[in-house]
């Protein structure tokens, strides 16, 4: 009977599954079908090599990637404007939240019936 020879994909994967168990680290899967449990990674992958690896670029050595990295990181999380809050910084809208929130006791005790 003739096999269907292994595809260089096949291979890759059975490298990368031997590296896992060679450092005790576990396998990550998805159900099958599922294309949903990477998405936010990748989108935010693909935001970050957009906006600065690609756009920026140039650096000479990885000092300065970890750094640039860094400080990307620090202005997505804090000063970007994201629709998801209105299109104002993240630490604005947490700052407003905490605003309207003060003094408000949320504790179930506390709540009205």
């Amino acid at each position: 009977m003739l096999r269907r020879p292994l595809e260089p994909e096949q291979c890759t994967s059975i490298r990368y599954a031997e590296r896992l168990d060679q450092v005790g680290a576990a396998r990550s899967v998805g159900s099958k079908g599922d294309s949903y449990d990477n998405a936010a990674a990748e989108s935010l992958n693909s935001l970050y090599k957009k906006e600065l690896i690609d756009f920026y670029g140039g650096w000479k050595g990885i000092m300065d990637v970890t750094i640039a990295t860094m400080e990307w990181v620090a202005w997505f999380n804090s000063e970007r404007l994201h629709s998801y809050c209105g299109n104002v910084p993240p630490a604005e809208y947490e700052e407003r939240f905490h605003r309207s929130t003060a003094g408000t006791d949320l504790t179930a005790e506390n709540q009205a019936i």
